[in-house]
């Protein structure tokens, strides 16, 4: 049995990630053009991205090839679960709360990333470091947005983590891909 040097894990269902991280970015564009579509309607979008992606993330955390880092995965998995049915569950919910959401899923996965790119094993581990500070910026960002209650800001916020998040997750999902033996 081969030791998975991996902190995220390998799975042959990498693709669904990437799929995941496309998605994110086109809803990113999508808003960023249209901002008048609505707050609600990004809200929505983002709650059902969520789902998909905590779905998507607790597979991650139950399959076989699950790497060190298979508990953030799962947490992970839960907390994006729980947020994604809460924000499509009402839209004047999600309208009150949804900076707070993102600043919490921002975080999080940031402080992922950051144990990620401290725990070695890998050769790009400084573009995770750099990944997970940037990605607890943007939470704290959503934290004061919200805070303010500038839907300017909110909007802009918003579509810029659509795209900056799928861009990390399709980054990440090509780290997941198992490697082919000899």
């Amino acid at each position: 049995m081969k030791a998975i040097n991996n902190y995220w894990g390998q799975t042959k269902a990498w693709w669904v990630v990437l799929l995941i991280g496309v998605l994110m970015v086109i809803c990113g564009f999508a808003y960023w053009i249209w901002p008048a579509a609505g707050y609600a309607v990004s809200s929505q979008i983002f709650g059902w991205m969520l789902v998909l992606a905590g779905i998507v993330q607790l597979c991650q955390a139950a399959g076989p090839n699950r790497g060190s880092g298979w508990g953030w995965w799962l947490v992970g998995g839960v907390i994006d679960l729980f947020i994604g049915f809460m924000l499509v569950r009402s839209i004047v919910l999600s309208e009150e709360v949804f900076p707070y959401f993102l600043a919490i899923v921002f975080i999080f996965w940031g402080m992922g990333l950051l144990f990620s790119a401290v725990s070695g094993g890998r050769k790009y581990w400084w573009l995770s470091l750099i990944d997970s500070i940037l990605m607890i910026a943007i939470g704290f960002f959503f934290i004061e947005a919200g805070w303010v209650q500038n839907m300017m800001m909110i909007s802009f916020l918003t579509s810029l983590a659509f795209i900056y998040w799928g861009f990390s997750i399709a980054m990440l999902s090509y780290e997941m891909r198992p490697k082919i033996q000899e």
